[in-house]
């Protein structure tokens, strides 16, 4: 028997894991639907037609052997876990990208040492993207930021230009807004997959409250 995995939590944002059988909210998962031959194909947009399996945004639950069982029993298979889970990291990447994009044509965004300083400055930033590629002195700027605002390290300078229209990009800023929101969604998702630094940065207050242990 196929087990229900959407309707059952449509109204509540929430999913049930075809791997675990927990249900958690969707925002750490990933869509999947079945293709005609019976192979599992990611929906990453969560657009695609069809009942929906889902997993947890994690690469070591996607190529393990009793996830692949379980989808079996749901009628779908994966020929290539390492490959499935490549596609899915690059298609998050893309997604990435595309959302600092248009946080940039809304003016949510701003690129540059002195335009991001006097974001942080006034309080905007929710997101700090620091280039992967930055040298010491980059990677240590901007020690402190507004409160709940997190540092970034996901992306090369010239893949961070060329989202914002530039040659390349060492800071980039996100201001705080639904924009930012579901950035960091899918930055979170893609760090199942993939090396990404994302973290309350020194001096905010979270970091405050860790140190107190609450």
């Amino acid at each position: 028997m196929i087990p229900e995995l959407e309707p059952e939590t449509a109204r509540t944002g929430r999913r049930r894991s075809v791997a675990t059988r927990r249900v958690q909210p969707r925002a750490g998962m990933i869509r999947f639907v079945v293709d005609p031959q019976g192979r599992l194909v990611p929906d990453v947009l969560e657009r695609l037609p069809g009942r929906g399996l889902w997993l947890e945004a994690r690469r070591d639950l996607l190529v393990d052997r009793n996830t692949r069982r379980a989808l079996a029993r749901s009628g779908a298979r994966i020929d290539d876990p390492e490959r499935l889970a490549e596609e899915i990291a690059a298609a998050l990447e893309h997604r990435c990208l595309d959302l600092l994009g248009l946080a940039r044509r809304a003016r949510q965004a701003v690129a540059g040492y002195e335009k991001v300083k006097e974001a942080v400055a006034r309080g905007k930033v929710a997101l700090l993207f620091v280039a992967r590629d930055a040298g010491r002195d980059a990677r240590t700027a901007f020690h402190r930021l507004p409160e709940g605002a997190r540092r970034v390290v996901a992306f090369d300078r010239g893949r961070l230009g060329r989202a914002l229209g530039r040659d390349e990009a060492v800071f980039v800023a996100v201001f705080r807004g639904r924009l930012a929101r579901r950035l960091q969604r899918e930055l979170e998702r893609l760090a199942g997959f993939r090396e990404v630094e994302m973290a309350p940065a020194p001096g905010t207050g979270r970091e405050r409250e860790d140190a107190n242990g609450t």
